[in-house]
């Protein structure tokens, strides 16, 4: 019995207009693509055995369809785990996250204001919840609690960041802030403060007083809580 041939792979190029994601973001409006669409476009092309779409989705599917877990990936981890991404298709892969993020930040940022904790971690969380070292941010305030700007200071270890105390107070007088909240995560999960926590956070207040910046709080954010030293009355 003669063996059939497997049927013949398409090119996108081969697809239906309505179907290829250029013609279909034409045509409809980037609304009606889907995740996988909008990265096929980013790269353009996919491999020899997989279509830009394809290479796409199985490169969705590998970060649990989580665009947050994708844009905290590293360069060399996408040109080693999926074939047909070069360096440079990596970068554009990150480059356009963060641009995503950044434009988010700016649109919550004018209306933003710091009521409680709870509102710390909802604007962190994105940030620092399931990455696997330490980072080290300051959020700065204006007089009325509302958000100038969040920056990252530091990337540390597994189990260590640090706050320069001086870069911090410097960058706190460029903004105008009245007030910041240092935040930083624990990728072991454990929410408890260590003992240079705690040194850092006594340090960065006596610093502050000088300068008359108020030290709102100083939040440890995980995957599933937060610690505040604030609401633990620890700040003095």
């Amino acid at each position: 019995m003669k063996r059939k041939d497997p049927p013949k792979r398409l090119r996108i190029k081969e697809w239906e207009e309505d179907d290829r994601p250029r013609e279909k973001m034409k045509e409809h409006g980037s609304n009606m693509l889907s995740n996988a669409e909008l990265l096929a476009i980013l790269i353009g092309s996919g491999n020899k055995n997989e279509s830009a779409v394809e290479l796409s989705q199985r490169i969705l599917n590998h970060y649990d369809n989580r665009l947050e877990l994708l844009s905290q990936t590293h360069i060399n981890q996408l040109t080693n785990h999926f074939q047909g991404i070069g360096e440079a298709k990596a970068i554009t892969i990150l480059a356009a996250l963060e641009l995503s993020k950044r434009l988010s930040f700016s649109a919550e940022s004018n209306q933003t204001i710091i009521k409680d904790v709870k509102d710390i971690y909802q604007l962190m969380r994105p940030d620092l919840a399931g990455i696997s070292s330490e980072e080290a941010w300051v959020i700065f305030l204006n007089t009325g609690n509302r958000v100038i700007t969040k920056k990252k200071m530091s990337t540390g270890g597994l189990n260590t960041c640090i706050f320069d105390i001086r870069l911090i107070i410097h960058e706190a007088i460029a903004q105008l802030a009245c007030g910041i909240i240092m935040v930083h995560n624990h990728p072991s999960g454990r929410l408890e403060p260590s003992v240079q926590d705690k040194e850092i956070t006594h340090k960065m207040a006596e610093s502050c007083k000088i300068c008359d910046i108020r030290l709102v709080d100083h939040v440890i954010v995980g995957n599933s809580g937060y610690f505040s030293f604030y609401e633990k009355g620890l700040l003095h």
